[in-house]
């Protein structure tokens, strides 16, 4: 009969909507909601996590530093632009994981912190005071609006997830709440393969991840001598017949 939609084309238009209710109308959630999030990385394996990704209709937080790549350039360099083009077309959330990608060493002083190169002593760092912190999380946010044409979600990420008191007192002053990730959220993708092989470490984390739980791993990780990446897969899988959902950790936020 014409105007009559059955129960199956509905949950089929809905999902084409991407309506943000259409995945627990289609789906009970009834194990919860998960959160999968990347930080930048080498980017080699980008392409092929984001098939993943639409191949199981599944939103991801993307945190964004310019990281060098192993195509010899940076994370947020030209060659990288369809890339993130792509990411943004497909609703995926984003985030700052700050414009160097060095490490907050500690509070100094009354109105600064410390930031250093990773694999560096302190005292080959620089101390930031607010402006300058908000502005080492805002040159992401400007450099993906000039390639996408959309602003970051107000959101931030700590290289290593490492923050003291003070910065994240700054980023919060300058619109970014710090998302950190759960103990079995941790995917393990930058340990090592032979200590930590990736079926252990997919059945670690479909044993162990519960509702709320924010996960991470990276577009790509240079010590990893067996790549984590392709475990995404049963992971996704393995989750959702579990019974869990993917959500975004924010909303979209700045235009």
């Amino acid at each position: 009969m014409r105007g009559v939609i059955n129960s199956a084309a509905l949950v089929a238009l809905l999902a084409s909507l991407c309506l943000p209710w259409s995945a627990s109308f289609a789906q009970s959630c009834k194990a919860g909601t998960v959160y999968l999030t990347f930080d930048t990385g080498h980017m080699e394996p980008a392409n092929a996590i984001a098939d993943i990704l639409q191949k199981h209709q599944v939103k991801a937080t993307f945190f964004l530093a310019n990281e060098k790549t192993k195509s010899g350039g940076f994370t947020l360099d030209d060659s990288q632009k369809p890339f993130w083009q792509r990411l943004v077309k497909e609703g995926h959330a984003f985030g700052s994981h700050t414009w160097d990608h060095h490490y907050f060493r500690g509070d100094v002083g009354d109105d600064r912190v410390r930031y250093v190169p990773w694999g560096k002593p302190a005292s080959a760092g620089r101390e930031l005071d607010r402006a300058e912190v908000c502005q080492e999380l805002k040159k992401s946010e400007l450099r993906f609006r000039e390639m996408t044409g959309r602003g970051l979600d107000p959101i931030w990420r700590a290289p290593g997830g490492k923050t003291t008191p003070r910065v994240i007192e700054f980023a919060q002053s300058c619109g970014f709440k710090h998302v950190g990730w759960a103990d079995a959220g941790f995917l393990g993708d930058e340990l090592s393969s032979e200590q930590h092989p990736n079926q252990a470490l997919l059945k670690g984390a479909l044993a162990k991840l519960k509702d709320g739980d924010i996960m991470m791993a990276h577009l790509g990780i240079w010590s990893r001598k067996d790549p984590y990446w392709p475990m995404l897969d049963p992971l996704i899988e393995g989750l959702k017949a579990k019974g869990f959902c993917f959500g975004l950790v924010a909303a979209r936020g700045k235009p």
